[in-house]
Formats: C-alpha cells, sequence, structure tokens
C-alpha cells in the first residue's frame, strides 16, 4: 500500500524519470490513456492498483509528462458517476481506456463501440456480453478476466471446512455496483446441494442496510456469509468487518484486503497483478495491435489465505487439511 502523497507523486512525477528508459526519445508523439477505476481514490487498495499500472507502464517506456498523458477517473462504485466518467473520458478521445470492474466496462461499452479498451477485474465477461470468445474477443475490448461463476462453490465448500456445523449461507452484494455477483448464486446453490446448505442472495444498496440484514440472519445458528468481489463491499470493508465479527458469523471473502484485516477466508485471484498485465496489454494497443486480436486472460493461480485470529474470535478450530492447503496462514 502506499500513501496518499505517494501516490499522486507517482502519477505527477512520473517525467523526472524519463532518461531511464532508453526508447524514450525528444518529439516523440504523446499517447493518452483514460483509466476508469470502480474504487474510492482515497482507498489505499485501489490506489495500490493504478500505483502497479502506472508503474508498469513505465518499465516499458511510457511515461507520464513525457510520451504519455494518463486520465484518471474515480467513480467511487456511484453507477450515476460511472456513466458520467465514461462519456467524459470518451470525449478526450484516448488512445485506449483502462476500465476496472464490470459495471465500469458496461458504461464505457454504452458510451461507445469505438474506443479501444482493456478490462480488468470483470468476471465471465463472455456470460456478460462484453466479448464473444475468449480466444479471439473481436470488437474493441480484451483484458482480463476475474471469476468463472463455478469458482462460487469453492467459496461455500471452504466455509464449510471452517464451518461443518455450517447449514445457511447468505450472499451479500450491490447489484448495482457488482452485477456479476448474481451469476454466482447458481453455482453456491449448485454446491450446497450436496453440502446440505440453505443459500439466501441477500443484496444491498446502501450501507445501512448492512447491520439489519446481518443481524436478522445471525439470529438462527449455523450461519454463515460469502462476500464476492463487489467495490462497494470493499469500500465498506472496516463496517462489514466489524458487524461480522460483531454477529460472530464465519465468512468467506473474494477480495484479499478482508482477510489481511481481520476476515476469516480470502479466496480469489491477484488483482493487482491483473493491472500490472493490463499495462503489457496497453503497451501493445498503443504501438498498434488490434485490442480483438488479444486473447482475454484468465487467472491461473487462485490464492487462498486464512486468518487464524478471526478463527479464534469465532471459537472455531479451523482443519488442518484447510491450513496446510493455504498459501498464506495470518496468525
Amino acid at each position: 500500500m502506499i500513501g496518499r502523497r505517494e501516490f499522486i507523486n507517482l502519477l505527477g512525477g512520473a517525467a523526472a524519470a524519463w532518461p531511464l528508459a532508453a526508447r524514450a526519445q525528444q518529439g516523440e508523439q504523446v499517447r493518452r490513456v483514460g483509466v476508469l477505476m470502480n474504487g474510492n481514490e482515497r482507498d489505499p487498495v485501489y490506489q495500490a492498483y493504478v500505483a502497479t499500472f502506472v508503474q508498469a507502464l513505465q518499465q516499458l517506456g511510457w511515461l507520464e509528462g513525457r510520451n504519455l498523458r494518463i486520465d484518471l477517473r474515480w467513480p467511487s462504485a456511484d453507477p450515476e458517476r460511472i456513466g458520467a466518467y465514461a462519456a467524459e473520458l470518451v470525449g478526450l478521445t484516448p488512445n485506449v481506456i483502462l476500465c476496472s470492474g464490470s459495471g465500469s466496462l458496461a458504461a464505457l461499452l454504452r458510451t461507445t463501440s469505438s474506443v479501444k479498451a482493456v478490462f480488468v477485474l470483470v468476471s465471465d465477461p463472455v456470460a456478460q456480453g462484453f466479448v464473444t470468445n475468449l480466444a479471439h474477443p473481436g470488437g474493441n475490448v480484451t483484458g482480463f478476466s476475474a471469476f468463472e461463476p463455478s469458482m462460487a462453490g469453492k467459496w461455500l465448500d471452504l466455509l464449510k471446512q471452517a464451518s461443518p456445523r455450517l447449514t445457511r449461507v447468505a450472499v451479500i452484494f450491490n447489484p448495482d455496483t457488482s452485477p456479476q455477483s448474481k451469476m454466482f448464486v447458481p453455482a453456491i446453490e449448485a454446491s450446497a446441494s450436496s453440502l446440505a446448505v440453505e443459500v439466501v442472495a441477500a443484496p444491498v444498496h446502501a450501507t445501512g442496510e448492512f447491520e439489519p440484514l446481518i443481524a436478522s440472519f445471525s439470529r438462527r445458528p449455523n450461519g454463515g456469509l460469502i462476500f464476492p468481489s463487489d467495490p462497494f463491499l470493499t469500500s465498506q470493508r472496516g463496517l462489514i468487518l466489524e458487524l461480522v465479527s460483531r454477529y460472530r458469523l464465519p465468512a468467506v471473502y473474494a477480495s484479499e484486503t478482508f482477510a489481511r484485516n481481520g476476515g476469516l477466508i480470502y479466496y480469489g485471484t491477484d488483482w493487482q497483478n491483473q493491472f500490472r498485465q493490463a499495462a503489457v496489454y496497453v503497451d501493445r494497443i498503443l504501438k498498434g495491435t488490434n485490442p480483438g486480436d488479444l486473447p482475454v486472460q484468465q487467472p491461473t493461480k487462485f490464492p487462498l489465505i486464512v486468518n487464524l485470529a478471526a478463527a479464534r474470535a469465532l471459537g472455531i478450530e479451523l482443519p488442518t487439511s484447510l491450513l496446510l492447503s493455504a498459501d498464506e496462514v495470518i496468525e
């Protein structure tokens, strides 16, 4: 994570590093890259994502203030602002736009069918209608897929391993900021039938809805929670973790920051690495490659993080098999 001042310096001061890039020459054409984020500008998690993207571009010879201009927009998971910022970026006629999340990509594609784009953190882009084919996406967009719906069954399986008495699970997400989450529910239900677990889809639209929902769900025993990837959930992680702890519910999260801040289990993809990989695709597009000729990349690693402190607070003794399968165990 980086501080806000360091983050701003990274974007604004990159020009000072231009002599380090061998291919940056005097008079080189300045290219324009738009970035439509799905998080809050003040959130260190999302700052780190953008910093990774900018640093990777620098390593490829693209330097802010030298041969590149980056236009950042932060809608903060507000659907109306996402649409407005997408239109604003398109109006700047960028060479390519980086879209973070399904909501951002959907807003961009409603605005334009010609501006080139690279996406990250988008689950099953074929099912969502963003591309027709992973190997040959065609059109003007390509990128990096985050989750396949079948992966959601693993969230439930991990939760059941951690809490064998589990008989009920609520899947909490904001349908406005995480439209893909509705695709996860059927996969969770499919796994639930063999695990004797009841699944409840629990959409939320505002911060004030979390506590009534979680409090009500906790009144019956043997419950657990699943939090899919959702920028709204990530922005409210402090509140969510406090409520989950207060009402003593085991939970699994699709965002790493939850487990690192007291959540029980994280299972997902390396989000930060997607921004690093996206810089490579942006570089290729800036050099003339058609996005439609670049295959949509799918994750190959799915890190599992288990938080022992969270388990102890819940009175849960995690099985040895789960601990051994974890990529990281937080003491």
